[in-house]
């Protein structure tokens, strides 16, 4: 699973070096990509901490479920048990 994650990272990371590198050759820049869509870094700012205000406590919520439950799983099924 790391593994397919890596290489997730890794292809979205040269995608977008590639996409960067042909906005800048057009010389489009950040700002005006943020102009156009109406945005300011302070706005952008606003909105990462409005969601991470919002994120953050449903993340904490979730995990005092799924973690109890996991580790009552990786209990009774410890890694690397065979399943036959």
């Amino acid at each position: 699973m790391f593994s397919r994650l890596t290489h997730t990272l890794i292809k979205v990371l040269v995608a977008s070096l590639i996409v960067g590198t042909i906005l800048a050759h057009f010389g489009l820049t950040t700002d005006q990509l943020m102009q156009a869509t109406g945005l300011s870094p302070a706005r952008l700012t606003d909105l990462a901490r409005e969601g991470l205000a919002w994120a953050l406590p449903n993340v904490l919520l979730g995990a005092l479920i799924i973690v109890p439950v996991w580790f009552l799983f990786y209990l009774f099924h410890p890694p690397g048990e065979s399943r036959d």
